[in-house]
């Protein structure tokens, strides 16, 4: 396994799951933080920590949710320490270019009403319905990402589905 080959030292078995694990690192942290520059260095501090805490994994076959975990903590470390006058940019994300120009234009911005809508959240709510509607993990892998108990998630995704929802009302 790989990762017990990065803990026993073996530099290409972690570049192997770096390279694995980095798409959806920066995804998580760009979800979070919706800007790309700190995204990357969110990702890039949550990839070295994971090198240097590598020993302190205990469980091989839990790497990708314990890389997470650093992950989202790095990611909302870095929006903590965010000045309120840096909200989310306008447009990160693009609507499917080959949708026409009305339908770029309203996916656009349906995107940036997204965008804003997940900025207020509650960094916890955020991260934990990032994890289950963008990148699929279920509720007992986002409990161990995020060092709560399953019905905590549960709770954090109801409320930020609710806050959404009202937040996106107008595009319905």
């Amino acid at each position: 396994m790989l990762a017990e080959r990065a803990q026993d030292g073996d530099t290409s078995a972690f570049e192997t799951l770096v390279l694995r694990h980095q798409d959806t690192v920066f995804r998580v942290a760009l979800r979070t933080l919706g800007d790309r520059d700190e995204a990357a260095d969110a990702a890039q501090e949550a990839l070295v920590t994971a090198w240097r805490r590598l020993p302190t994994l205990r469980d091989a076959d839990r790497f990708r949710p314990w890389l997470l975990r650093i992950a989202a903590r790095s990611a909302l470390d870095a929006a903590r320490a965010r000045t309120p006058e840096h909200p989310l940019p306008e447009g990160a994300e693009v609507a499917d270019p080959g949708a026409g120009p009305a339908g770029r234009a309203v996916g656009s911005g349906l995107r940036q009403a997204l965008d804003r809508a997940l900025t207020d959240l509650p960094p916890p709510q955020r991260i934990c319905w990032i994890l289950r509607e963008m990148e699929g993990l279920g509720y007992e892998e986002i409990a161990d990402v995020v060092d709560a108990t399953p019905t905590a998630v549960r709770g954090r995704i109801h409320r930020a589905r609710t806050r959404l929802v009202e937040a996106l009302e107008p595009w319905r």
